[in-house]
């Protein structure tokens, strides 16, 4: 009857209400039962998760994970799904005249379920001496359209990158050009802030709901805070009329101290994701569940932490439907994680270092089904 039944853990969902000891049977891919006990029979394959938190798949909504053409791309299986990550967006690394590649090199054969922005830029996030959007011969949204057309079921949005050092003298031309490709397929926008050509606040009276402001706790120029360290009412503004704050951790775009000031003044990320790349995959990112750790040291709940990687993410791309909960007809993508008590570093990337009391550690991860890693006992079938 079933295929697999993960069993013993304690099952924690942000959209099903509280902590609880529950098994999770799975058959033909799909979550069929959640319940305090289910008896597998003796050809059901066991995961024992006595002691574990069992969480549904992690979404991070900021990697890089297209290597050997972007000089940022990592495998997405051993530094995403390996660690608990089962669907991932891709922002920004394959542009018009790229995403092809990305489609049939990583895309078609990566076990992770990886989903893209498409980069304005034509090129894409290609070479370190090549800023995309220095030259606006690049952003051309009528090519950005077509390719957004033809990939509707994994193109998730349109992705700018709009620092001083992309975009050069070009100021925020390349945030409208995005917005002229974004109106023309009805896809959000997501854009990269941090030392930005001119003030958040003017970027943002472009953005539309459900457009993402992603590394919204950076410690350049022009972010979220005032010079009091208040958080801008141009910000606050703009979440209730709908943009969603991401974290966007990556190496140089997310600081404590403004973190901490912002979640001080009410602002808490409506999706928290990694920018996992090759640059950060040995530090200080390594992956999306150290990035969550901080968080709890920040002061946000388990449950706060993982809405913002699961249910919210899956809401704002369109998969709440089928990803994000442990829930009956789901699909069966499952993390489980010890979480630790002790004394642990963690960096941010401005070079703050802290101590914090608590860390998730993924031990295993479930997608589709399948166990794709496991640290945990597990019974195999008979026979």
């Amino acid at each position: 009857m079933f295929d697999l039944v993960v069993k013993g853990g304690t099952v924690v969902d942000p959209g099903q209400g509280p902590h609880a000891l529950r098994d999770v049977a799975i058959a033909q891919g799909r979550i069929v039962r959640v319940a305090p006990a289910i008896e597998a029979e003796p050809t059901t394959e066991v995961l024992e998760a006595s002691g574990h938190l069992v969480t549904p798949g992690l979404i991070d909504i900021h990697v890089h994970v297209y290597p050997g053409v972007s000089h940022y791309g990592v495998d997405p299986d051993s530094t995403c799904l390996n660690r608990g990550v089962t669907t991932v967006c891709d922002a920004g690394s394959a542009g018009a005249d790229t995403f092809e590649g990305l489609r049939r090199y990583v895309i078609s054969v990566s076990e992770t379920r990886v989903l893209a922005y498409l980069n304005i830029s034509s090129i894409g996030m290609v070479s370190p001496l090549n800023n995309e959007l220095e030259d606006l011969r690049n952003a051309n949204p009528e090519r950005a359209i077509a390719v957004c057309e033809r990939n509707r079921d994994v193109i998730q949005g349109v992705k700018v990158r709009l620092a001083r050092a992309m975009v050069g003298q070009n100021g925020i031309q390349p945030l409208k050009l995005a917005r002229r490709a974004a109106e023309a397929t009805g896809l959000p926008i997501m854009v990269h802030v941090g030392d930005t050509p001119g003030p958040l606040g003017e970027i943002l009276a472009e953005l539309r709901p459900r457009d993402v402001v992603t590394h919204c706790f950076h410690g350049r120029p022009h972010g979220v805070l005032d010079t009091h360290g208040e958080v801008l009412p141009e910000v606050r503004e703009a979440v209730a009329r709908g943009i969603v704050f991401d974290v966007g951790h990556g190496v140089g775009s997310f600081s404590f101290d403004v973190a901490r000031k912002a979640l001080r003044g009410g602002l808490v990320p409506g999706t928290i994701s990694s920018d996992l790349h090759h640059y950060n995959v040995n530090g200080p990112v390594f992956d999306l569940a150290t990035t969550m750790s901080k968080f709890l040291h920040l002061g946000l709940s388990l449950d706060e932490v993982l809405a913002r990687t699961t249910r919210t993410p899956a809401d704002l791309l369109g998969l709440s439907t089928h990803l994000g909960a442990v829930r009956e007809g789901m699909l069966a993508d499952l993390a489980v994680f010890r979480l630790v008590s002790g004394d642990f570093e963690f960096e941010d990337s401005m070079g703050e270092q802290v101590h914090g009391r608590a860390r998730l550690e993924p031990v295993a991860v479930v997608k589709g089904g399948r166990i794709y890693r496991s640290q945990l006992r597990l019974r195999r079938r008979a026979g």
